[in-house]
């Protein structure tokens, strides 16, 4: 958080870092720069900041997904659906699992943006996918209606998904994929359904968020609530 002078009052945000958790000493965050306007400006602070500049940071609580924090292990294979600046905890997540000694999990992830330019990370992203051939892989999209790259077009349907996500089951068994999806409210509820809160909390601060039901995009593809989690 940081006061911001011209605004008169202090103001905080969620980041999430993209580096993994057993780094120590520094962590990297992806932060978009937008004119400071009411209710903003955080991020260009951010991306203004000079030496010797300061922020105060707090750290959040381990994120519970489907009753544990933890990522390595879990699945065989792992879906990550982005929307613009919803890549940096999916970003985190895929260091998680490729860092991690003799992780054998495939990340097949799904970044979806506006235009080409708007591709956060994507120097870091393709060089993952360089650095792990056999285990990460990515597929970009964008909504801007005159697309004529070689990416996908679009913000997201059952065929896209079927094309860049690992199937619902694997035909070994139980289930062994996760799909995360992370992106701004109607992006998240375009995918997988809305998130809902619980009842603000006593000092008035806001309710844990609710999964909710699953819907949209990755029911009609097939995969189960217990499948999915989203940011």
């Amino acid at each position: 958080q940081n006061f911001l002078p011209n605004q008169g009052k202090t103001l905080s945000k969620s980041y999430s870092p993209i580096t993994n958790p057993q780094t120590e000493g520094s962590f990297d965050l992806i932060v978009k720069s937008y004119p400071i306007q009411p209710g903003g400006g955080l991020g260009k602070y951010l991306c203004d900041m000079h030496v010797g500049d300061t922020i105060t940071a707090t750290l959040k609580k381990e994120r519970m997904m489907h009753g544990s924090p933890i990522v390595e292990g879990r699945w065989k294979h792992v879906g990550l659906i982005a929307g613009g600046t919803g890549i940096a905890p999916l970003l985190q997540l895929a260091r998680i699992l490729l860092d991690s000694p003799h992780n054998e999990t495939t990340i097949h992830l799904l970044f979806i943006n506006r235009h080409e330019d708007d591709i956060l990370g994507k120097s870091i992203i393709d060089q993952m996918a360089i650095d792990h051939p056999t285990q990460f892989f990515v597929t970009y999209s964008l909504t801007n209606s005159e697309n004529d790259t070689h990416y996908e077009a679009g913000r997201g349907t059952v065929d896209m998904a079927r094309r860049a996500l690992p199937p619902p089951f694997s035909g070994e068994g139980e289930p062994d994929t996760m799909i995360f999806v992370c992106g701004k409210d109607g992006f998240v509820a375009h995918w997988g359904g809305p998130v809902g809160r619980a009842p603000p909390k006593p000092d008035g601060s806001k309710g844990p968020k609710i999964q909710g039901p699953l819907q949209g995009v990755l029911k009609i593809a097939g995969y189960s609530a217990e499948q999915v989690f989203k940011y």
